[in-house]
């Protein structure tokens, strides 16, 4: 049996469809009494697309916040897992302290140890490239701790977190950790469940008449995005293999967009001419702070905007290596640009909201 948290999330959904796909184990999904609703939804929706049984996917409450994991019996389920996927995390930049802890260190803390206890063949765990915090340079997959600072409490706790479960890899726990970008919807057809990252800068311009201005870097700065589909195409692809065991993943774009070069493609999209301040980007945190209410008005989040001006680049030559011949691999963000304004252009319901 195939065990998942982080179900009805963003990414777990997509793997769910993924594993559905892949064979015919059972998928059990730790889903918490508040999304118990959404998660039957969401059940439905993948089985059906399947064309399979609703009980391949069986939805059990608990909460990873609980040392074992809120369940009502949880010795019978470790019994019965083979193999742990462990996606759940707060997913929040301006997250505060103590639920981050909560959520991303202690929570992956209990899966850890369910996953010791029930003896599994294989943990796979969704860690961030932003364990890097704001190193200044080239942060590839051999590098965890570089006496890095952090932008904010969802950083240092995914780092923490990821300190625990490579103590574990390092005695002997069969794991592989798979580092996601800054993730946006699916580049086929635009989907996503929260619109954060660039789809702030995408926020300020849909504000703005047909001739907008944004804050930029004074010299030109990337962001790693990826698609939703290329991170979950490629944790299905490598978690599916035996040799994939003990490895670090990071699921990065090789060809980042420049901060301008993402203002420019959604101008495209929106039919805006974007003109870039440049230089303005360092003080935009500074200035949202000071000025009540702005960051509402322009649908900006403070907590983003370092950034606009992150010094570190991302490298992902064993991940590309890895990959080679599967036909998965990130698309430039200028290709599928117009999708994810397309989509958040017809669903404006949808927030920024991150699922706890």
């Amino acid at each position: 049996m195939q065990f998942l948290t982080g179900f009805p999330g963003f990414l777990g959904s997509a793997l769910v469809e993924r594993l559905l796909e892949r064979g015919d184990e059972q998928i059990t999904c730790l889903v918490q009494p508040a999304y118990r609703e959404e998660a039957r939804r969401r059940r439905r929706s993948l089985t059906e697309a399947a064309g399979v049984e609703a009980g391949r996917v069986r939805l059990v409450e608990g909460d990873i916040t609980d040392p074992d994991l809120g369940l009502d019996d949880p010795a019978s389920l470790r019994a019965a897992t083979r193999t742990v996927y462990h996606l759940a995390a707060v997913y929040d930049l301006g997250v505060e302290h103590r639920l981050a802890e909560r959520v991303n260190v202690d929570g992956t803390e209990h899966v850890l140890a369910f996953a010791e206890r029930a003896g599994v063949d294989r943990l796979h765990y969704v860690s961030t490239c932003y364990v890097s915090g704001r190193h200044d340079g080239a942060f590839t997959h051999a590098d965890l701790d570089v006496g890095q600072s952090f932008n904010n409490h969802y950083e240092a706790t995914k780092f923490a977190a990821e300190v625990a479960v490579q103590e574990r890899m390092a005695a002997g726990l069969p794991a592989t950790i798979y580092r996601p970008a800054i993730a946006v919807g699916d580049s086929q057809i635009g989907a996503t469940q929260k619109y954060d990252g660039p789809y702030y800068l995408l926020a300020l311009l849909r504000r703005q008449p047909r001739i907008a201005v944004a804050p930029a870097p004074a010299k030109p700065t990337t962001m790693n995005v990826v698609p939703r589909d290329f991170v979950v195409d490629a944790v299905a692809a490598l978690s599916a293999r035996a040799d994939t065991v003990g490895e670090v993943y990071q699921l990065c774009n090789p060809h980042p967009p420049t901060v301008v070069g993402i203002l420019r493609a959604f101008g495209r999209a929106t039919g805006q001419t974007v003109v870039p301040l440049r230089g303005t980007a360092g003080c935009s945190t500074a200035l949202l702070d000071r000025l009540p209410g702005v960051a509402e008005r322009y649908g900006l989040e403070p907590a983003a905007m370092p950034y606009l001006t992150h010094p570190t680049t991302y490298t992902d030559t064993n991940t590309r290596s890895a990959l080679s011949g599967t036909g998965i691999a990130c698309p430039l963000f200028e290709s599928y640009a117009d999708r994810l304004v397309a989509y958040a252009s017809e669903h404006p319901g949808i927030d920024d909201s991150a699922m706890v």
